[in-house]
């Protein structure tokens, strides 16, 4: 497993074969899941950060290898204990020719953590901040603390034009109205199940990318995925599907890259609700919820054979995890290991909570939002019936599936116990811990993806402790901390980190990116 992860952490490129012609003018690249919109701050989403990453910018960017590297920003220092001060780039243009200036910035601070219906909002980027305008080029972020993770934070963060931003709606962006960024790339079309066309930013302040005109083509299907790339139709595919890995490895005409994943795909579970609206007795008949009590979720935890979903269901391109991030990610508790398969021992757990007979429950999930989702869940399902727990799955849309998961129709979550991924934006276990298991609280911006609203106040201290540390070393051991303490009360269920796997045609190559990003700008002839 060392030398696998070794290999893939090097991300290199699997074929290597003469180059065909490739046009200039136009690239054409299948995505495997859809941006659910255009508003770059309506659903903080791997697919829609991604594809609106060729169109706006960060103050902060990050490298395939997920290190911080200057964006709009062109630098940044601490000029006091709570005070982060940002240098802004002269001579960046908006697409339409405004100049980008500290107030876009400020715009995009007041804007982000407000926008109607959001399914995961960016609140945890900006909440607790107070920014100010030294001048259109410089500005100050200052905190009530220490905030070691400042430039972390605005690599998470797309700018916006505040001359076209004030007053617009999500649907704005999706008409392409609002949709005007600083990216080396210009909106040109969003057709919802179908395409997003771009076109080059001609007058763009850095390097210009090699091709002309993007087409961004979700294939849902992975075999559908491959089948367009073989045939032509395609130049570049995300999310390559396991099963045909090793075919388009040893095929000519096909290059492949790979590397570690910055996610972890996961299980929430209903902790805020005394009866869950999708569990019941046996007969049929309401209960308590179960998951409110420890010795249930770590039956459920027991119950899942994750070598059998990495070897079987993800025919060994994932990691078995344990925690929030693989090995080598900055924040991992090295005392946290994948809890072993225990059936037995989940039922005697079951027992103990007052379950010995089990109960009915539905798991829900996306449909074709991660690698292999709906046979994730049906492999969880049956692990689950064999101890006790008759298990049904509904995979819904990946776009109404998070809006019932994150707010249904009365502003909470509507599921009881969910599939879900998170990769982190901050490359470390802050992430996950501030925004999937912090106590849901729109003010400090903790928990804006906890959609088991899952609480631990001991756990709250240990996070904002870690956030307010300088020190790296000191911080490093805060989080594996708290992860210990997540981990050990079950706040989620953790499964396995994905594998990255892209294939290009013959002549192209694609850099591995852990942060699962398909972009135009990283694909270049060979």
């Amino acid at each position: 497993m060392r030398f696998f992860r070794t290999m893939l952490m090097a991300a290199g490129v699997l074929a290597t074969v003469a180059a065909a012609p490739v046009s200039a003018q136009q690239i054409r690249i299948g995505l495997s899941a859809e941006p659910t919109a255009m508003d770059p701050h309506f659903h903080n989403l791997t697919p829609n950060n991604g594809a609106l990453s060729h169109i706006f910018e960060r103050l902060v960017e990050t490298d395939p290898k997920n290190r911080l590297i200057p964006g709009l920003a062109e630098s940044w220092r601490t000029i006091d204990d709570n005070t982060w001060e940002f240098k802004l780039r002269k001579n960046v243009k908006w697409h339409d020719g405004t100049p980008f200036t500290a107030d876009d910035v400020i715009f995009t601070f007041e804007r982000a953590p407000n926008v109607p219906n959001s399914p995961a909002s960016f609140a945890s980027a900006v909440k607790g901040k107070t920014i100010k305008k030294i001048d259109d080029h410089t500005i100050h972020i200052t905190t009530p603390a220490p905030h070691p993770l400042m430039p972390n934070d605005m690599s998470s963060l797309l700018i916006i034009s505040k001359k076209h931003g004030e007053g617009a709606k999500t649907e704005d962006y999706n008409s392409g109205k609002a949709t005007i960024g600083t990216g080396p790339y210009k909106f040109v079309a969003f057709v919802p199940g179908d395409r997003i066309e771009l076109v080059r930013n001609e007058d763009y302040w850095g390097e210009k990318p090699q091709w002309e005109k993007v087409i961004l083509k979700p294939i849902k299907s992975g075999p559908a995925r491959v089948a367009a790339l073989l045939a032509g139709d395609v130049d570049l595919i995300e999310d390559a599907p396991t099963a045909d890995i090793a075919r388009l490895k040893n095929d000519p005409n096909v290059e492949v890259s790979q590397t570690v994943s910055r996610r972890v795909i996961y299980f929430h579970m209903d902790q805020f609700r005394e009866e869950t609206p999708y569990i019941t007795a046996k007969d049929g008949a309401k209960i308590k919820n179960p998951l409110l009590d420890r010795r249930v979720r770590l039956a459920l935890s027991k119950a899942i054979n994750r070598n059998a979903i990495v070897e079987r269901v993800m025919e060994g391109v994932a990691i078995p995890a344990g925690q929030l991030l693989a090995d080598g990610f900055f924040g991992v508790s090295p005392n946290v290991k994948p809890p072993a398969y225990d059936p037995e021992g989940a039922k005697k757990l079951l027992a103990e909570a007052g379950y010995p007979n089990g109960f009915k429950m539905t798991i829900h999930g996306p449909n074709g939002r991660y690698t292999n989702d709906v046979k994730i869940l049906e492999a969880v399902a049956q692990m689950f019936t064999r101890i006790g727990v008759e298990t049904t799955i509904e995979a819904l849309p990946p776009a109404v599936y998070f809006n019932r998961a994150s707010t249904g129709a009365n502003g909470l979550p509507e599921f009881s116990f969910i599939l879900v991924g998170w990769g982190s934006d901050t490359g470390e276990t802050s992430s996950p811990l501030k925004t999937l298991l912090g106590t849901f609280n729109k003010e400090t911006g903790f928990g804006a993806a906890n959609r088991g609203r899952y609480s631990n106040p001991e756990l709250d201290k240990l996070i904002a402790q870690a956030l307010a540390t300088v020190d790296d070393a000191k911080r490093q051991d805060v989080l594996a901390k708290a992860v210990e303490l997540a981990m050990e009360d079950v706040g989620l269920i953790p499964t396995h980190y994905q594998i990255n796997t892209w294939a290009s045609k013959k002549g192209l190559k694609y850099e591995a990116r852990a942060d699962e990003y398909t972009l135009a700008m990283s694909l270049k002839k060979n």
